[in-house]
């Protein structure tokens, strides 16, 4: 992490907006061996009460995490992460998908560590914005 001034609560993270699409969600699925239909699927999706095939959640949480693996350099200074999933994201079948927005701000500080606040939003279907993880923390090594 490089600082060129100092930290301080409240310091924002450089924001990031990320591309999900229904390619990204297969090779996801490749990765992971997540083959679970909810995310391949339109018609098993909306059988369990999905808009339609939604991304995998942890796809979801690791995204959102690069805002604080690239603003730290290093990924192995993070020390811990965890997230709620508070709504799941749709990606559409067309080619431009759907913008996980991600925002983050410094909520705490010690000599060793600064704690990140990670948001995540979508564009719902009213044209607002959905947060899609809650509580969502990154506590990061500053040496």
């Amino acid at each position: 992490m490089t600082e060129p001034t100092p930290l301080t609560i409240g310091t924002a993270l450089p924001p990031l907006t990320v591309t999900l699409t229904r390619a990204d969600l297969v090779r996801y699925a490749g990765a992971s061996t997540d083959f679970n239909p909810i995310h391949w699927s339109d018609r098993m999706a909306r059988r369990v009460g999905m808009p339609s095939v939604i991304a995998h959640g942890m796809l979801t949480m690791a995204t959102a995490l690069r805002i604080v693996t690239d603003w730290v350099g290093d990924p192995a200074k993070v020390r811990a992460y965890s997230c709620r999933f508070t709504s799941p994201v749709p990606v559409p079948d067309d080619e431009t998908g759907v913008e996980l927005r991600i925002t983050a701000a410094i909520t705490a500080l010690t000599e060793e560590t600064a704690t990140v606040t990670i948001t995540a939003v979508i564009t719902g279907p009213d044209g607002e914005d959905v947060k899609v993880l809650g509580q969502a923390t990154a506590e990061v090594d500053r040496g």
